[in-house]
């Protein structure tokens, strides 16, 4: 392994009966970067997503974080490896506040049971959530039921619980879906400060090639299960292939 790759996959295949949904994919994730894994609607992005975080068996192939192989792991183990994600469709407690939903993702590295951390947080974790709350703009919202809020502020709210389990990898599932041009700035910002600051490697599944473009350090791009292209923003978004899978022949680029 190289030193710096932190998350490698390694030639897997996913079959679902007569269905492949992803074919001998591999890529790398470089340590405190930004690696966006994009494509059409089917293409296996969240196929390889749900094998990465263990929800998925593939069929052939090998994972491997910080070189340590985790391809026959239980999914309950990941947390414990410092790997968090969102789900393109919402894993929330819609009875619960903004701050319990939060409150929640401590558990992991927490002593209490999670009834004792919803009622008596000590006042670190009390400290965190309020942080991850403001940092995901939704201070004004800390006492509203989850299921109150508007999609998109949900969206950031299931971030705000991931980053309560202290990742050192993040897996985020459509993070702009649903998000006002001015929250995708602010998580723009956010997730930069996540690697920057904090040090944290982050690979996304997105469609907003806005944000995609902004923040990558590489891109992945799948088509039918398959890699296609991989590189920067500027190699990938010239590449004749992506522009094809994505707009059809004859488009200029990928904007």
């Amino acid at each position: 392994m190289s030193s710096d790759n932190f998350l490698e996959v390694d030639g897997i295949t996913v079959q679902f009966g007569g269905l492949t949904a992803v074919n001998q994919l591999s890529f790398n994730v470089k340590q405190g970067s930004i690696h966006a894994l994009i494509g059409p609607n089917g293409a296996g992005k969240s196929t390889t997503f749900n094998c990465i975080s263990r929800y998925y068996q593939p069929t052939a192939g090998r994972i491997r974080l910080q070189g340590q192989d985790i391809s026959q792991l239980p999914p309950e183990r990941m947390a414990g490896l410092g790997v968090a994600r969102t789900f393109q469709n919402l894993e929330l407690f819609g009875e619960l506040s903004v701050r319990e939903n939060v409150l929640l993702g401590c558990h992991s590295h927490s002593t209490k049971t999670l009834g004792g951390l919803l009622r008596r947080p000590n006042g670190e974790t009390n400290d965190l959530v309020d942080s991850l709350i403001e940092r995901v703009g939704l201070t004004s919202d800390r006492e509203t039921r989850a299921k109150e809020l508007d999609f998109g502020h949900q969206k950031l709210l299931e971030i705000a619980r991931a980053l309560a389990l202290k990742p050192r990898l993040l897996l985020l599932d459509e993070p702009a879906a649903g998000l006002r041009n001015r929250d995708i700035e602010s998580l723009d910002k956010l997730l930069t400060e996540l690697v920057d600051k904090d040090g944290i490697t982050v690979l996304l599944v997105e469609h907003v090639m806005q944000l995609v473009m902004s923040i990558s350090h590489r891109i992945t791009v799948m088509s039918f299960g398959q890699k296609i292209a991989e590189g920067t923003p500027d190699e990938v978004s010239k590449d004749e292939r992506v522009i094809e899978a994505y707009l059809g022949k004859g488009t200029a680029h990928v904007s």
